[in-house]
């Protein structure tokens, strides 16, 4: 009883960590949190540890699910590979991407379907899961 008490206990500092980081990434890139949960939720469930390999060879990494493709680019600021596992680290590499996306296409849903998807209807298809994602929040 006593060690459940403490997973739970742990589980929750755990989450309220990285609730903290989604704010601090929001805050950073100029991206409402809630957007940037709901792609962590789409992509992952919010696992941190989360690794997918994809037809190409690339593959997504934790949470966020950041394309390994990035690596050479995010070496230039001191994050490899093992570093996408940090769930913070990791929330504002995706902010940063998405930043990027807005940056190119406007604050709206195309740019979130960018962080995604190449193809028109898989951006919309994918925008369409987050935004499910938050109206599901907010009911």
């Amino acid at each position: 009883m006593i060690r459940t008490l403490f997973v739970t206990l742990l589980s929750l500092v755990a989450l309220s960590a990285q609730a903290a980081c989604f704010d601090q990434a929001g805050l950073r890139y100029g991206i409402a949190p809630a957007l940037l949960k709901a792609i962590s939720a789409v992509e992952s469930g919010f696992n941190p540890g989360a690794r997918n390999r994809n037809r190409d060879g690339s593959e997504d990494l934790g949470h966020m699910q950041i394309n390994s493709r990035w690596l050479a680019t995010l070496s230039s600021h001191g994050i490899g590979r093992d570093e996408l596992f940090d769930p913070c680290t990791n929330t504002h590499v995706g902010a940063w991407i998405l930043a990027q996306n807005i940056r190119r296409l406007g604050y709206g849903w195309e740019a979130v379907g960018a962080y995604n998807a190449r193809s028109p209807q898989k951006r919309a298809a994918y925008a369409r899961k987050v935004a499910a994602r938050i109206d599901a929040w907010r009911s």
